[in-house]
């Protein structure tokens, strides 16, 4: 019998008939239809293209608060690492999927020395960046319909990976009131006999907010109670500022180490957002599913990036504690001048590089010189883009509207430039 498939669509040609095929209306997969583009990377790219058109025609720069990467160069002897690297014959054939054996030896030592939580070299999987590393742990973790906690605002990413993964994330919303964490009852009105994973982020991108150590400890123990996964993200482990305190959740928790994974990178710590070279930690079981996976999908990471890597996390923290002075400066400056905006409030950044500000009151009503009104925090960042200059992101991609995330990681005077525009905008 013949197959019963769609029947190609007739036509007709100088009195011959032919048959064209029809194709379904979605080219795509719905799984990849249904990805969001990156919020971040994507205003990122509007900013950088309105400056290009500027530069053409002589008009006024753009100011684009919309990366979330140090503008600080990487440190040159990371680099001078890569360099020799580069000229070394090894480093130009294929090197195991899991990572060099010498940086995952040193990401296993750094691990210990940084936040004193103890594993093996064979615990450490290198990823192609901290994204990588994200995507990789849910698809080693998730089975179709199980539930991922994701407390909001979360970084874009999260929602999608999870999503690709085959699991649900199920949002679990904070504002400034709770300081944008989120508590152990609210933990518990989450679950669901289908959860399978909690994701954690302190420090937080976007927020800024970073968990007390007793804050760590309480969530860490609900999940060894319940039965619970964490992927703790530490990419912003050293950017915290004041009294403030960096603590590992397996460190604080020591019973959670067989039922969580670490993800972190240099990007952040070293100014090496471009170099992509990641990695996740865990229970032995789950990074060999891991790194089975790797191994079909983008097999190793860079050799000369990962040389480079090798350098920046075997060194001192010398070229941090510079980076991280700087960021703690403009992370006040940045605060104050933000709540000196009419209706404008946030909290004191604790880590990281953002601010996270409150911009509800400035939507529904007309502002700037041609009494634009903005219904969304999508709407008022376009306005501003575009009457102002200023790109930032909206809190719509981090899943809490009427916020709005600015990084200070850009060089001081473009920093109080660019909140300066918006206060003259919100002020005309």
């Amino acid at each position: 019998m013949k197959s019963q498939g769609r029947r190609a669509a007739p036509s007709r040609r100088i009195g011959v008939l032919v048959y064209r095929k029809v194709f379904p209306v979605n080219r795509t997969s719905a799984r990849l239809a249904a990805i969001a583009e990156s919020a971040t990377l994507a205003v990122d790219a509007k900013a950088k293209a309105l400056q290009a058109e500027a530069l053409k025609v002589g008009g006024e720069s753009v100011i684009g608060f919309g990366a979330g990467e140090p503008d600080f160069p990487t440190p040159e002897n990371i680099v001078e690492a890569a360099v020799r690297a580069c000229r070394d014959p090894k480093m130009h054939k294929y090197s195991p999927a899991a990572g060099l054996p010498a940086l995952r030896e040193a990401i296993a030592a750094k691990t210990l020395r940084d936040s004193g939580f103890s594993c093996q070299a064979s615990q450490v999987l290198v990823t192609n960046g901290g994204k990588h590393a994200v995507f990789t742990a849910f698809a080693a973790l998730c089975d179709p319909g199980d539930e991922v906690i994701c407390p909001a605002p979360y970084w874009t990413t999260y929602p999608e990976a999870i999503t690709l993964a085959g699991g649900v994330p199920v949002v679990v919303q904070t504002d400034e009131t709770a300081g944008f964490k989120v508590t152990v009852e609210q933990l518990d009105a989450a679950l669901t006999p289908r959860t399978k994973a909690l994701l954690f982020v302190s420090p937080d991108n976007p927020s800024g907010a970073i968990y007390s150590p007793a804050e760590v400890e309480a969530i860490g123990r609900w999940a060894v109670e319940k039965g619970v996964w964490v992927l703790t993200d530490e990419i912003y482990e050293h950017l915290v500022y004041g009294d403030n305190k960096f603590v590992s959740m397996p460190t604080v928790v020591p019973e959670l180490a067989n039922q969580c994974i670490i993800v972190n990178g240099v990007a952040k710590t070293y100014a090496m957002t471009g170099w992509r070279v990641g990695w996740m930690i865990g229970p032995s079981d789950v990074i060999k599913a891991a790194t089975n996976f790797q191994s079909h999908s983008t097999s190793n990471v860079s050799n000369v990036a990962q040389i480079a890597a090798l350098e920046a996390v075997s060194g001192d923290l010398s070229a941090v504690a510079m980076m991280r002075e700087a960021f703690s400066r403009r992370s006040i400056t940045m605060h104050r001048m933000l709540n000196e905006i009419p209706g404008v409030t946030a909290i004191v950044p604790q880590g990281a590089f953002y601010c996270y500000p409150n911009v509800s009151s400035l939507l529904g009503r007309p502002l700037g010189p041609n009494g634009t009104v903005s219904n969304t925090t999508l709407e008022l960042a376009d306005a501003i883009l575009g009457e102002a200059k200023v790109a930032f992101v909206p809190g719509e991609a981090f899943g809490t509207p009427g916020y709005a995330r600015f990084s200070f990681a850009m060089a001081d005077a473009d920093m109080e430039e660019g909140i300066r525009r918006i206060q003259q905008w919100v002020g005309a």
